[in-house]
């Protein structure tokens, strides 16, 4: 499996520190409001790489920190006339609500920064001990940039080629202006917390590095973010790790590309600025993840609400071929039929998706080939659908429908699943009154109902037929031409989640 380092700008074979296990850290947000689009695109891959890893068989522990405390937090917290805790608190809580709706796995460990102030000081304590940082009188404390022999190594830049913005002022503490806070001394009405420093809260960069020494062990193998996080925020990560531990944080640094919307750079003054919470409120969170695996984690994403509206319809096509391919394999009789070309020729497409589904994820995660492979294998399912109309190998059509489930389901998309709701008794009654039934099965009763249908509009009873369809539409159903024969099912519920 080829993954690609931007440590290294290359793709390299996945070779795990320790056999058959993959330790894995993203970057979590900052919780002082809803996140946007862009950051549901980061969590979302990140999602289908810790799926497939455990696809494979690898055992993936998988780790995501909350920034509960930092700048943002706090001057929300000032504008709202609340505590930081609070806010940090509601948008925490937020934020997990829109990732289960969005269907992203919850991670193993979900470290939170106030609750990890311990493991940051005694990660401080030796930076200081080892030379690599250092404590001014105001309380804070800083890292020395010059002092890591390594700095750079994640984002390719040189400390000598810095460009930094703000010249050192009289009163600054910073030894050198490349210098980083670790740690930020208490001021008025802010939250802090005791150290040997005095009270004062961790610096942005100081918590993912103590967290994944605590809970993961360092080395990791795999550490992502997005692209926007390279630099400073992973190299100063790194940086603190290598110098404290004397060993490098990750194996494997991974990161998305950026999102734009209609071809601009999202933001708020161009009124092009999307939560995640207000797409998931219009449309289905499946239809949203199809959107954005169609293009390659790494590269940029152009998102609007018009390929969003495409990205329904193809999703539609999807569920519809999986419950179509169900629905001919229940009408078929699996001793009468003889294996045919046909046949033979679906079970090459079943065994061919999974071949070039496989291929495309094993080369650094390209659901975009991916998900070319299963709407091959869906083209190839309708094509044999319509050849073969009623008389289909219930084997084959089984083993394709289940494949389609299986592949879309490592990508997290779960829609297509064939629904389990049974259809209504209340058709019992409907077809007892208007087609002469006498049974109490519902799958029965639908049946019956049809075939009266037919034979009304055979006769040109449309009074008859109107009345029977207008029946069945009262009870939430539609009715729906396959190749197999019209069938029932229930109604769609629109394109937003309910």
């Amino acid at each position: 499996m080829l993954v690609y380092n931007s440590q290294t700008h290359a793709k390299q074979e996945l070779e795990p520190i320790e056999p058959g296990k993959i330790r894995m850290y993203v970057c979590g947000p900052t919780v002082y409001d809803q996140i946007h689009i862009g950051n549901g695109r980061t969590f979302l891959s990140f999602d289908v790489i810790r799926r497939y890893l455990s696809y494979k068989g690898y055992q993936v522990t998988f780790a995501q920190n909350l920034t509960d405390v930092d700048d943002k937090i706090i001057n929300r917290a000032n504008e709202q006339g609340r505590t930081a805790e609070e806010v940090a608190s509601e948008f925490s809580e937020a934020f997990i609500c829109q990732m289960r709706r969005l269907n992203v796995l919850d991670p193993d460990i979900r470290p939170r920064a106030t609750h990890e102030i311990p493991a940051m000081i005694e990660m401080i304590q030796g930076l200081i001990g080892q030379g690599n940082a250092y404590a001014v009188d105001n309380g804070d404390v800083y890292f020395s940039v010059r002092s890591c022999p390594t700095y750079g190594c994640v984002s390719g830049r040189k400390v000598d080629e810095l460009q930094v913005g703000a010249r050192i002022e009289e009163n600054e503490d910073k030894r050198d202006p490349l210098d980083f806070a670790l740690w930020k001394g208490a001021k008025p009405g802010e939250p802090s917390w005791d150290s040997p420093w005095g009270k004062g809260r961790p610096g942005w960069h100081t918590e993912c590095s103590a967290m994944v020494h605590r809970y993961l062990g360092t080395p990791i193998d795999i550490h992502g973010g997005g692209a926007d996080l390279i630099f400073p925020h992973h190299e100063n990560e790194s940086a603190q790790a290598t110098c404290c531990w004397h060993e490098p944080l990750a194996n494997v640094w991974m990161h998305t590309g950026m999102l734009r919307v209609d071809g601009e750079k999202m933001s708020k003054s161009l009124g092009n600025f999307f939560t995640l919470k207000e797409v998931l409120d219009k449309y289905p969170a499946d239809a949203v993840r199809l959107l954005m695996l169609q293009t390659h984690y790494r590269s940029p994403l152009d998102f609007s609400y018009e390929r969003l509206d495409g990205t329904v319809g193809s999703l539609d096509r999807l569920t519809g071929c999986v419950a179509n391919l169900r629905w001919a394999a229940d009408q078929a009789s699996a001793s009468d039929h003889e294996v045919t070309d046909a046949d033979h020729a679906l079970g090459a497409a079943v065994a061919g998706a999974r071949e070039e589904f496989g291929r495309q994820m094993d080369d650094d995660f390209n659901t975009a080939g991916a998900l070319a492979a299963v709407f091959g294998l869906a083209t190839a399912s309708n094509a044999y659908l319509d050849q073969m109309g009623g008389d289909v190998c219930t084997s084959a059509t089984l083993r394709a429908s289940d494949t389609l489930v299986e592949l879309l389901g490592v990508l997290g998309i779960e829609s297509v699943r064939p629904a389990t709701t049974e259809l209504p008794h209340e058709l019992v009654t409907l077809a007892a009154e208007q087609a002469g039934y006498a049974g109490d099965d519902a799958d029965e009763a639908a049946k019956a109902l049809l075939a009266a249908r037919a034979a009304a509009r055979a006769e040109k009873d449309w009074a008859r037929a109107d009345a029977i369809r207008d029946g069945i539409s009262a009870l939430g159903l539609v009715m729906e031409d396959t190749a197999a024969g019209t069938r029932l099912k229930m109604a769609s519920a629109g394109k937003a989640e309910a």
